[in-house]
């Protein structure tokens, strides 16, 4: 029978260590040690120590820099975890030459990076142009929705907390008239124990809200209804993903085609990207010409983005701005011939998810049955609806308008599926549409349309996916960033820089030659 050496993983040994030798050419490590040694201006750092003559030696913002830049590479975001892991693991060791700063020193050292965050992303910038690593040709600008510290059940509106803190404080007065009772018979001692945990609970979230609403009032929006606040963190938002409501930031990039690099990235706390095309083209205009390479990048270079970026104000701006830009609508697929037959799945889960929910669709315009000369229409009931209007206008839109008569629709037997609000609703009304208005086709959005749906800008749109999609699963699912751990749109968005900062040193290790 074979025998073995005896070895074990859990024993230790002192031996001596040269700090340089473990930083071994090749590495990431090794390229993120000589860029910050050597490329990186970091002078601006030395602005916030005031320490020449009084005051403790600080650690150096380079070594900070590489220990939090390498942590986030791996995953790493505790301020914690990265100084136990200065003390307990070698490649940590050397990049921080076995200084062993705190972690309050490395949390505050990432929390107050907000003004230095943007000057360190220029350089990264400046470094990947130098090395030709950012082609200039096309720019994709994408979104990505994580989590955020704090939790969507403390979101709402000022009224929403008063009702909450209202109801809280009829539970605790409850619980307390309950205890009174429970007083003058014998009851058990770990029930009432609890219940008086419950209260405590209780009480100090309401405390936590009383204490919020005598600070702050509702935000508005763009409609002047209220828009939801957060307790938490007010800057965060609730919104909307393909995992469900969540409450967190909007990490918004854009990013070049040649080599999926970073030219500018920034994080919002916004449920809708309507309103960050803009300052996102501004932040690549502004970083090229921080960098000293470009005045006006966007002069050769094309931008694409997809919808959720797409507004009549955005065209505008993109149209007279001389960007040659290619942004998406809502119905940019409906037009595509190649997605001619997509109704059909739509339909069917449409149809699945009703009778999973047991409720009715509503008829639409598809459901009624139009005259060639548009004289009249027919309902899904048969009945015949009459002619109310003729090539109006209806929001930039030329349309025909029909309406049922009383005698047919009060006592039809398919009203509640017809009508939404049948108790309250008379009649039916459908129009049918026929084409823009002549003040609809000189919109700026038609405009986009009629360039995005020609040959060329089908293909130069279907190049976003491949530009904007990868750094985000890079960021998300490589390097691990699920969500974001600090508090604070400034906060946020300077972990979401480094996050952002680390993806193009990486392409910086792969492709520039000189530094892997």
């Amino acid at each position: 029978m074979a025998r073995y050496k005896p070895y074990s993983y859990g024993q230790g040994k002192f031996i001596s260590i040269h700090f340089e030798k473990q930083i071994l050419p090749g590495t990431f490590e090794y390229s993120l040690n000589h860029l910050v040694d050597h490329e990186l201006d970091l002078t601006f750092f030395d602005e916030r120590y005031k320490n020449e003559e009084t005051g403790a030696p600080a650690y150096d913002p380079r070594i900070l820099l590489k220990i939090v830049l390498f942590a986030y590479s791996r995953g790493i975001v505790s301020s914690r975890r990265i100084a136990q892991a200065c003390e307990e693991n070698i490649i940590f060791m050397a990049l921080s030459a076995d200084t062993r700063p705190h972690f309050t020193t490395i949390a505050d050292f990432i929390a107050t990076m907000d003004k230095e965050i943007v000057h360190l992303f220029r350089d990264v910038l400046l470094v990947c142009d130098d090395l030709g690593l950012i082609g200039k040709e096309m720019f994709a600008i994408d979104g990505c929705k994580l989590p955020s510290n704090a939790s969507k059940e403390w979101s709402g509106t000022r009224a929403d907390f008063e009702k909450k803190a209202a109801k809280m404080e009829i539970a605790i007065g409850r619980i307390v008239e309950k205890h009174r009772e429970q007083d003058q018979r014998q009851t058990e001692a770990q029930i009432i124990n609890r219940e008086k945990k419950f209260v405590e609970t209780l009480g100090k979230r309401v405390v936590k809200i009383r204490a919020w609403l005598n600070n702050n009032g509702d935000k508005p929006g763009k409609t002047g209804k209220p828009r939801k606040s957060n307790i938490t963190d007010n800057e965060s938002a609730k919104m909307k993903t393909s995992r469900g409501v969540i409450q967190g930031y909007d990490g918004v990039t854009a990013v070049d085609g040649k080599h999926q690099v970073i030219v500018h990235a920034e994080a919002f706390g916004e449920a809708q990207e309507h309103d960050l095309l803009k300052p996102m083209v501004e932040g690549v205009r502004d970083n090229f010409q921080a960098i000293d390479k470009e005045e006006n990048i966007f002069k050769n270079t094309k931008l694409t983005a997809d919808s959720g970026f797409h507004t009549e104000k955005n065209m505008e701006m993109l149209f007279t701005g001389g960007i040659d830009a290619y942004v998406a609508d809502t119905l940019f697929r409906k037009r595509d011939p190649r997605f001619a037959d997509y109704e059909r799945y739509k339909e069917r889960t449409r149809k699945e998810r009703e009778r999973r929910e047991g409720r009715k669709r509503l008829f639409s315009t598809r459901d009624f049955i139009f005259d060639k000369e548009l004289r009249y229409c027919l309902c899904p009931a048969g009945k015949q609806l009459y002619r109310s209007g003729g090539n109006v206008a209806v929001k930039n839109f030329r349309a025909y308008k029909f309406k049922g008569p009383k005698s047919a629709c009060l006592h039809c037997a398919l009203r509640t599926q017809c009508l939404r609000y049948p108790e309250r609703t008379e009649i039916r009304q459908v129009a049918y549409f026929v084409g823009r208005s002549e003040n609809g086709l000189n919109t700026f959005t038609e405009r986009m349309k009629r360039k995005i749906d020609s040959a060329v800008g089908r293909v130069l749109y279907g190049m976003r996916l491949a530009i904007s999609e990868p750094p985000f699963a890079h960021i998300a699912s490589v390097i691990g960033l699920d969500r974001f751990t600090l508090r604070g749109k400034s906060k946020v968005n300077t972990q979401w820089n480094l996050f952002c900062i680390v993806h193009n040193l990486k392409k910086v290790h792969r492709y520039g030659l000189g530094f892997a």
